[in-house]
This record gives C-alpha cells, structure tokens and sequence, in this order.
C-alpha cells in the first residue's frame, strides 16, 4: 500500500477502537439487525464441520461465531484492525463457550497467514472500508485452499438504505460537508453494480454469484434510533462534532421528525439494502 492507503488504515483503526463501546453497548440490537447478511454470507458458504473458516472484518464476532457453532470439528479466526472490537468477540465467545474460536488484530491487506490456510473466508460489511480492495482480495484469495470459498456482504446504493441516508440527509441540510474523495473508504462505496464480483474475478476467483438483499430494521422508537446513531455511526458523530449547540439541536429536532414520519404504527421501520458477493478459488 502507499502512504495515503497507510494513513486511511490508521485512521480507520482509531475509528473503530473508539467507537468499540457503542458497538458492545447496541451489540445484541445491530447483530439482529446485520444477521440477514450474515445469514446469506453461511448460505452461500455452506459450512462444513470440518472447515476451517477466516472471518474478516469481525467486529464484535459475527457472523464469524455463529460459524464456530455450525463448524464443530474445525475452528474460526475473526480478524479486524481494531483490538478492541476483537476483546468483545473474543468475550461473545466465551459466552457461547465456542472454544474453536479465535481472533488475530490484522490488516487485510497484509494477512499473516500461510498461503491455503482456510477453506473459507466469510467478510460481513467490510469491503467498504478497505483502504485497497483489490489488495484485500487478492489476499484472501491467497489464503483460501485450492476449492475454498468466499462470501461478502456490502451495502447497496443510499436510496435502498433509509435507515443511514436518511439521517446524513439531515446533516447535510444544516452543515456543508465536503464531497468525499474518489474511491476513499465508505458506507456505498461498493454498491456500484459488479464492483466486488470485478475484484473477485480480477483475483482469480470463480463461479462468482451476486444476490441483492432488501428488509427493514425495527428501532422501536426514535431515541433508540437518535442514540444508536450517535453511539456507533462514526460519520454521523464527525459531523455532529463539528456543529455548535444551536445546530445540534435543530438536528436533532429534524431527525426526530423525520422519524416520526416515517414510523408504522408508531414504530420507525427503516428499509435497508445490501449485496451478498460469492466466489470460489478453483483447483
């Protein structure tokens, strides 16, 4: 990578270890939330016993826990940039007494493993946020087993995703923000049609399918809504550091709005859009 890459890894590392307890905190609600994508992700896969499975961009441990449980003979490897998520996967398991768990601090575009050591690699919502992508796949193509499998999920185009679009549409009402640069890391930088199956295939990965996702995520109410937000959505929090008082309050009063008007019954049911990418690195 080159220093510019370098230097957006560092940042994205800083990120998620200081918004790691958000994400402890809202752990049971986003993990229901994600598990469509997670579940497509094992579909695909179709996990065997004895697999031995890498998962990237682990987080707080799924779907990569979820695997350990259906991989009872084999064992899991969550990976992620940021420790600190990777101490609340490490205590999920414990939980689950999952004891073929395990997790690795890493960067994607430097594994530190052995070429072939995995039969699968599952990634949920991270590709996004690689500094190089074609790096990262040619990497994990690099560490799967000849006959090894691969399955990622990303997010499809902001007007498939009214439960982040939204609230960014209000922040950029009251505060001016800059366009982001070409090709830098972000929420829909993969949801241009064929984007990752193009990585994949320029990798060397085969039988490429893609599969579009839709559903709603249930907030219950919009404090749940404004608080999940501002806990563990790192753009939302950087604009929102920015503002004086008087903004926040006045978007915070839009937000609420916004909510309410798009709430059935009054429980806000946001729609959400996502991409499910699956490979095979043939013989």
């Amino acid at each position: 990578m080159g220093p510019q890459e370098e230097q957006i890894r560092e940042q994205q590392k800083q990120s998620w270890n200081k918004f790691s307890p958000g994400w402890k905190k809202w752990d049971k609600f986003n993990m229901q939330f994600l598990k469509p994508m997670g579940d497509a992700i094992i579909d695909k896969l179709k996990i065997k016993p004895d697999d031995h499975v890498l998962d990237i961009a682990a987080g707080t441990g799924e779907p990569g826990l979820t695997i350990a449980a259906l991989a009872k003979n084999g064992k899991v490897t969550g990976t992620d940039l940021a420790e600190d998520m990777l101490l609340i996967a490490e205590a999920n398991a414990r939980d689950r007494a999952l004891e073929n768990y395990s997790t690795k601090a890493a960067d994607v575009c430097e594994l530190p493993f052995d070429d072939g050591s995995f039969t699968a690699i599952s990634c949920r919502m991270g590709f996004m946020f690689f500094p190089d992508m074609q790096l990262a796949s040619d990497e994990m193509y690099r560490v799967l087993k000849p006959g090894g499998r691969i399955a990622t999920s990303v997010w499809d185009v902001p007007d498939k995703n009214f439960w982040v679009a939204s609230i960014m549409g209000v922040l950029k009402k009251h505060i001016e923000l800059p366009p982001p640069m070409p090709g830098a890391p972000g929420m829909f930088r993969c949801a241009k049609p064929g984007l990752i199956a193009d990585i994949f295939a320029q990798s060397g990965f085969k039988n490429i399918a893609v599969e579009h996702m839709t559903g709603k995520v249930d907030y219950t109410n919009a404090d749940n809504y404004w608080q999940n937000m501002t806990d563990v959505a790192a753009p939302v929090v950087a604009v929102m550091d920015k503002a004086d008082e008087a903004t926040k309050a006045a978007i915070k009063s839009d937000v609420y709005e916004m909510i309410k008007a798009n709430s059935t019954n009054g429980r806000p049911l946001l729609d959400f859009g996502a991409i499910v990418i699956y490979g095979e690195k043939v013989d």
